[in-house]
């Protein structure tokens, strides 16, 4: 009988990691029984609730006791430990299992989200798997009736076959796993012990296939069988315990498009998953649905049955409740709202097997009832005779096979458990005698697994394995013979072989080295190992922290990164450097790994990472969002791309493709059918893109002089983005008519809102650019410089080719027809960036956008037309009232214009005759006015601030190198405190010339005062 019901989903909530802590990441993730609410860090009103059939908070709340086990603050506290998932989640599972339905439970989240700790555990805390499989034996030995449990080993320790093992699909069946291993267990630490089994094989083969864990799925199915022999009935279930990869590959690589498809089958999988909850839950609310997309991916072929089909399905969520998660959580959020709409129909699966052997045994005692008075009757019967003979055989094979497969699976395994055993009993041995190197993985869960013993003698360790003194590993960038091991005297060391990459402790080497206990070693691209010495060295030592985080940063460190921890003394690292740290340390296998492949695939391409804006500021001087870009060149050509890291990782995963296609060519030696890797067309190859202008960096030309309307000329500095001179741009600020005419001196102002309601015009004068590193590097290329004003649209200077010191001369005209407030605020308090943009051969000119700017017939940009007057429109009795009270304040004026006049004509004849008397000599020399003296000392003054302004830029950029010795220490704290000392006489020297100037000015008018009065 069919049961209809829908697929149960459960949110899990972790705790912050120590990624999120040293960030100061904050909780964006509330829960209320079984509704979760998050919120858009960026937007606090911007909140999205859930709810779900299961909810558990395991992100606070909680102590560790004296067993090691994680358990709520106080009895009855909001903690969900790893017994309260299992009571809800592991029991039902448990329960549709023995009642003879499929079931499965399916993880899903983000890698790093908590899915292995919830479905594995950690230590003590068990998950979901193994306390699942120890209720199931527990009820085994409780119950009379026979059950037989099987698990199903995905990664078989037989040899694989190229590609993998094939997907087939029969009638009854359904899809299935062709030549797949079963293997029959009798207690919980059998499962446990296939399950490691299980992992090595996974650990071994995401290095051959250069994968990381988070982009594979685990599909464990263990298989119950239930004989009840009263009723002659026997029962059958799968649960199926499902650990898909990080949900962070099904996201697309974010706003920016790529011109080649999503990355990877592993990405392909988790989209068409996607697909088929999508088009289940439209199904399951009544929507037509034309197509379920099962058959698009091995993933959704296999978990058919548990989607939609005969399976009580559960699904676990994991989720990150830091804000620097928010994409990621939310993502997943969705994902869960889907699936719990998919209805399943499930059934018990019954096979009356006991009855089938009751029937072929009377029907054979029938058979040789016949036979016997058929042979009594002569030798008429003779072809009957052996058609009967023949069926009898048959019923007894079929009798006998029914009957012995459980044997003979039991004893098959025996051998295979006994040699297991074995092969553990050897390697504890040899642990306590032997140092050996451990693997170190992404995943913690497939760290440790791997254990290569370094015994007494010369060890060569690479790809090759037909020397009996050989440790065979595999790997990107792994020679034949990569390094040898020397162990002798109880002393380890390590030889890197010509063209093998080796990095011991984040350092590379080249030369014999000595190990010690706990040293980190990096083999190829990214095969981490961490060496273990022998048992006298090991001592308490924890080895836990020295996970793969650790290994990242020591070669982030290594490179002057430093951002991991803040020095001692000091206030808390930026909590966005710490991202853009973690960011850095998480892309630097991946780039060692795209590297290796460029070099074995003979692509030319190099891959660097950079901090994009570490040294750049905005127009208000306000520091840019960091974040990590990968800097892409074609050695060859030395052409350069910049791609953001959602891009490079997309790209990542498609070189992969590229790589394993190109090594089962080379292992089979045999070219298949369509596009080989030496002849994939540019347009389909990850290592290549059409090239396009790069921003090398950018100067700040401050806009504060033309608040004043004086006159601003410098010498900037192009900054590259991590802070290196590109160049040296001349540039020019000129105040000027209407009609381009530079103002003079007497048209400098002294407060500057004298502007307000008037007409302002001057000239962006853009003279040569010097020293051009871009152009110093390849003669071919070329430059413009970009820039944008108030609410301009960004302009372009025309290109210029081939020239390292280009003469630009480039002017434009802008003009505000009727300065307001807001213009006048941003000249006081911005710089216009001028950004200093590379052109490579074969790429297009940037072109300035004209639309919705105005310009006069005479080629001036106007960045400010009206002012207030272009407002919203007022009705007609509003208007009639400002317009009585327009005149009103024009009649005040008027009245006091006459009185201002006539205050006038009597000071011009006091003037008059004061010119007359005996000081009319004096009276009568040409004496400048004080605003214009005053003009000429604030011009003096601005002046004199640009060099000020460059020393301190110098200050902030004069960092110790990063080797520097104790003596290199106190030369550069020498030198820090010259250059403070130049700043500050440099600046003082300002000041005091600026009052000494401004004083002479009032004393001067105060003696005029007097001669004129």
């Amino acid at each position: 009988m069919h049961s209809k019901d829908c697929v149960k989903v459960a949110v899990r909530v972790r705790p912050f990691n120590k990624r999120e802590r040293d960030a100061g990441s904050r909780c964006i993730v509330s829960m209320v029984s079984n509704s979760i609410t998050i919120q858009d860090p960026r937007d606090s009103q911007n909140r999205r609730l859930f709810c779900f059939d299961y909810a558990y908070w395991s992100h606070s709340g909680f102590v560790r006791d004296r067993r090691g086990l994680f358990v709520p603050e106080e009895p009855g506290g909001r903690y969900a430990d790893q017994d309260s998932v299992f009571q809800d989640l592991g029991e039902g599972i448990l329960e549709n299992a023995l009642q003879g339905y499929n079931a499965t439970l399916l993880a899903y989240g983000q890698t790093g989200s908590g899915k292995s700790y919830s479905m594995v555990g950690y230590g003590p805390n068990k998950g979901l798997v193994p306390k699942l499989c120890e209720r199931l034996f527990e009820d085994i030995r409780e119950n009379q009736e026979t059950r037989q449990c099987q698990v199903v080993d995905l990664l078989s320790r037989a040899s694989r076959t190229p590609g993998g093992l094939r997907v087939r699909e029969e009638q009854q069946r359904g899809f299935y796993v062709e030549s797949l291993r079963t293997v029959p267990c009798e207690s919980a630490s059998q499962v446990a012990q296939l399950m490691e089994q299980g992992t090595r094989t996974r650990t071994t083969a995401a290095t051959h296939m250069n994968a990381n864990s988070s982009r594979s799925h685990m599909l464990i199915i263990l298989q119950l069988k239930q004989i009840f022999s009263k009723e002659s009935i026997t029962k059958q279930s799968n649960i199926n315990l499902v650990d898909l990869a990080g949900s962070e590959r099904q996201r697309s690589s974010g706003s920016e498009a790529d011109r080649l498809k999503e990355g990877t089958a592993i990405n392909l999988s988790l989209t068409t998953l996607g697909n088929v909850i999508s088009s289940l839950a439209d199904a399951a609310v009544g929507r037509k649905v034309v197509h379920i997309p099962y058959r698009d991916s091995v993933l959704t072929k296999l978990l058919q049955s548990a989607l939609g089909g005969n399976s009580r399905t559960v699904m676990i969520a994991t989720l990150s409740p830091a804000d620097i998660c928010y994409e990621e959580s939310l993502s997943t959020l969705r994902y869960a709202e889907r699936a719990k709409r998919i209805q399943n129909r499930a059934v018990v699966n019954e096979s009356p097997t006991e009855r089938l052997v009751k029937e072929l045994k009377a029907e054979n005692a029938r058979l040789l009832q016949r036979l016997s008075r058929l042979g009594q009757e002569g030798r008429r019967a003779n072809d009957e005779t052996k058609e009967l003979r023949q069926l009898l055989t048959h019923n007894e094979l079929q009798i006998r096979a029914i009957q012995t497969l459980w044997e003979q699976h039991l004893q098959e395994a025996l051998k295979d458990w006994e040699q297991q055993y074995a092969n553990i009993t050897q390697e504890r041995r040899m642990m306590q005698m032997h140092p050996y190197i451990l693997n170190i993985n992404e995943d913690a869960q497939l760290s440790g697994v791997v254990k290569l013993f370094i015994q007494e003698g010369e060890w060569d360790i690479g790809l090759c394995d037909s020397s009996p003194r050989s440790i065979s590993i595999k790997g990107l960038g792994i020679q034949d013979r990569h390094a040898v091991f020397r162990n002798e005297q109880r002393r380890v060391t390590l030889t890197p072989l010509a063209g093998s990459k080796v990095i011991v402790n984040g350092s590379v080497v080249h030369q014999t080295t000595e190990l010690q206990h706990l040293d980190r070693l990096i083999l190829g691209s990214n095969c981490t190992y961490l060496f273990i010495g022998y048992p006298s060295e090991r001592g308490g030592d924890d080895w836990s922290r020295y996970d793969y985080d650790y290994f990242q940063s020591e070669l982030a460190a290594a490179e002057g990164i430093h951002l991991g921890e803040s020095n001692a003394g000091s206030s808390q690292t930026d909590p966005s450097l710490l991202a853009v740290f973690y960011d850095y340390v998480k892309l630097m296998p991946m780039m060692a790994e795209a590297n290796q492949m460029s070099q074995e695939l003979n692509k030319g391409v190099e891959f660097k990472l950079e901090i994009k804006n570490l040294a750049l500021s905005d127009s208000k001087g306000h520091d840019l969002q960091k974040e990590i870009v990968v800097r892409v060149t074609a050695v060859g050509k030395k052409q350069v791309w910049i791609w953001s890291k959602a891009k490079f990782v997309n790209r990542k995963f498609l070189m992969e493709e590229v790589y394993q296609q190109h090594q089962a060519e080379k292992s089979t030696d045999n070219r298949v059918e369509g596009l080989s890797t030496a002849a994939l067309p540019r347009d389909k190859d990850p290592f290549w893109d059409p090239v396009e202008p790069l921003l090398l960096g950018t100067a700040h030309l401050w806009l504060q002089s033309l608040a004043f309307r004086i006159p601003l000329e410098e010498q900037l500095e192009v900054l590259g983005s991590e802070g290196t001179e590109e160049a040296i741009l001349q540039a020019q600020l000129v105040p000027c008519t209407s009609t381009g005419l530079p103002l003079g001196e007497d048209d400098i102002l002294i407060d500057p809102s004298e502007l307000l309601g008037r007409r302002l015009d001057f000239q962006l004068v853009l003279e040569q650019c010097c020293g051009l590193s871009w152009v110093r590097e390849v003669r071919n290329r070329g430059v413009q410089i970009g820039f944008r004003l108030f609410d301009c649209q960004p302009l372009y200077t025309p290109a210029v080719w081939h020239n390292v010191n280009p003469l630009l001369d480039h002017r434009v005209h802008f003009a505000s027809l009727q300065t307001s407030q807001r213009l006048l605020d941003y000249l006081q308090s911005s710089a216009v960036v001028l950004e200093l943009w590379g052109l490579q051969e074969g790429c297009t000119d940037l072109i300035s956008s004209l639309e919705g700017v105005r310009m006069t017939t005479e080629g001036v940009f106007v960045i400010e037309e009206a002012g207030p007057a272009d407002t919203a429109p007022v009705d007609s009795a509003e208007l009639s009232c400002s317009v009585r009270a327009l005149q009103q304040d024009l009649e005040e004026l008027k009245s006091v214009n006459a009185s201002l006049r006539k205050e006038n004509h009597s000071l011009k004849e006091q003037l008059n005759t004061a010119r007359n008397g005996g000081e009319s000599v004096r009276g009568r020399s040409v004496r400048p006015s004080c605003d214009a003296e005053f003009a000429r000392s604030l011009k003096v003054f601005y002046h004199s601030m640009t060099s000020v302004r460059g020393q301190l830029q110098r200050l902030r950029r004069h960092r110790p190198s990063e080797d520097s010795d104790l003596l290199g220490l106190r030369l550069f704290v020498d030198e820090q405190s010259r250059l403070l000392r130049d700043f500050s006489e440099q600046l003082e020297q300002s000041v005091s010339t600026l009052k000494q100037d401004v004083a002479a000015i009032v004393r001067r008018k105060r003696e005029r005062s007097g001669i004129w009065s």
